[in-house]
């Protein structure tokens, strides 16, 4: 009888693990689709943050042209009137140009930075749900 009973308890202690298992198992197919569901929708923040970055670059580039030429053709002029030559006087505006248009580029590509891109809070979520398993699993 002590062993039926052995065998018993044997059986009940496997279905027990088993089930603790499963639930587990499930437990973490819960969390890592949680997981994916963060990181869908800070996926969809950071596109976002391109999309306003990528409508400065433009909104720059399409803006400034023509103040940019209108200004430099009056600062030739002006330079012109005082005495300078031509084309030093274009070539003093075109640099000016250059130089205001490299700092409307640097804003936008700075906003781009990959590193203002990562998903951190997913990282930081999965490194916590990974944490989770392991002492799950323990």
């Amino acid at each position: 009888m002590s062993i039926q009973n052995d065998i018993k308890t044997s059986q009940n202690d496997l279905r027990t693990i088993s089930t603790l298992l499963g639930d587990a198992l499930s437990q973490f197919a819960k969390l890592f689709q949680n997981e994916v569901d963060l990181a869908k929708a800070e996926f969809g923040e950071k596109v976002q943050k391109v999309g306003g970055a990528l409508v400065f670059i433009v909104g720059g580039a399409v803006l400034v042209i023509p103040a940019l030429v209108m200004a430099l053709f009056a600062l030739s002029a002006a330079m012109i009137g005082a005495g300078w030559s031509q084309p030093l006087s274009y070539l003093t505006s075109a640099i000016m140009a250059v130089m205001i248009a490299a700092v409307l580029f640097a804003i936008g590509i700075n906003r781009l930075d990959a590193r203002n891109l990562v998903p951190r809070e997913t990282i930081r979520q999965l490194d916590k749900d990974k944490d989770t398993v392991k002492g799950m699993v323990r």
